[in-house]
């Protein structure tokens, strides 16, 4: 099964039509956010949980779901739907939002028999101001398995995997390429690397992956970080060609700038990174 090019794009128009725009301060548009999520998820036929908190006196929202909830191993992958200040945000974060939904359709519509079950997080509140604190919905979810009787294999968190681009023009004379950038910290590189190998290997796009130093100041610049205290080993999956989006936090982050023929087959290769992991 493939990801659907046309499903991708109605996920992201819908999301940056939202106005005002998702950031922390506008609770209504990240409750239509929440509904939509939702919506879909249940159109899959699973159902969810809301997982709530609070934060500067507002009530925020985790939406989750789970593929074959009876299996004691598990995945987990998520994408945070919140968006930094005053912007549609396309790339951060609609197109994981929508690359996420887009593959828990193409799990619940196979036939394939996994040795794990995979838990979906759609996260609140990964963007600044509550970046690096205990209110962001990543630290939220993780905290909440600290007593779980689950085993925890990994856990992938997906970051603007719709925008990309090819530069000729790099410092070393090299051609950047269209790749799935695989980020994560050196006491898991071998869950990193074995990642980025899976990307790469479905055959559509490159992969490279990068393991930072425990003690690099950013090693860990979204919601994966929230999981290696607990010893699961996670990384953040990030779609750009050469120096990144240009667009980044900024209000030209705008559905326009997305390449979805790419972004298609960036959905691909997650997903067959996601499902052949322990293969």
């Amino acid at each position: 099964m493939k990801a659907n090019k046309e499903n991708l794009y109605k996920h992201v128009a819908f999301l940056t039509s939202i106005y005002p725009y998702r950031n922390y301060k506008n609770i209504e548009s990240l409750q239509k956010t929440a509904a939509y999520i939702e919506a879909k998820i249940k159109d899959i036929g699973l159902p969810t949980t809301r997982q709530q908190w609070e934060a500067k006196g507002n009530e925020y929202t985790n939406i989750i779901t789970s593929y074959k909830p009876q299996k004691t191993k598990r995945f987990i992958i998520g994408a945070h739907y919140d968006v930094y200040k005053n912007i549609p945000g396309a790339d951060d974060n609609a197109s994981s939002v929508a690359g996420l939904l887009e593959i828990l359709r193409l799990l619940t519509e196979s036939t394939m028999e996994l040795e794990y079950g995979i838990d979906f997080v759609f996260y609140c509140l990964e963007e600044p101001p509550f970046f690096k604190t205990k209110k962001m919905g990543s630290y939220i979810h993780a905290n909440s398995l600290a007593n779980s009787n689950k085993d925890y294999i990994g856990m992938i968190a997906l970051e603007m995997i719709g925008y990309y681009r090819e530069d000729k023009k790099s410092y070393d004379g090299s051609i950047y390429k269209n790749q799935l950038i695989v980020s994560g910290i050196k006491s898991y590189d071998s869950f990193n690397r074995k990642i980025s190998q899976l990307l790469k290997s479905n055959g559509s796009m490159d992969s490279r992956w990068i393991s930072f130093a425990e003690n690099y100041p950013n090693n860990g610049p979204s919601d994966h970080r929230n999981y290696w205290p607990l010893d699961i080993p996670a990384v953040m999956i990030i779609g750009t060609g050469g120096h990144g989006n240009p667009n980044y936090h900024k209000a030209t982050d705008t559905i326009e700038t997305l390449d979805f023929e790419i972004m298609t087959h960036a959905v691909n290769n997650i997903m067959f990174a996601l499902v052949n992991f322990l293969e």
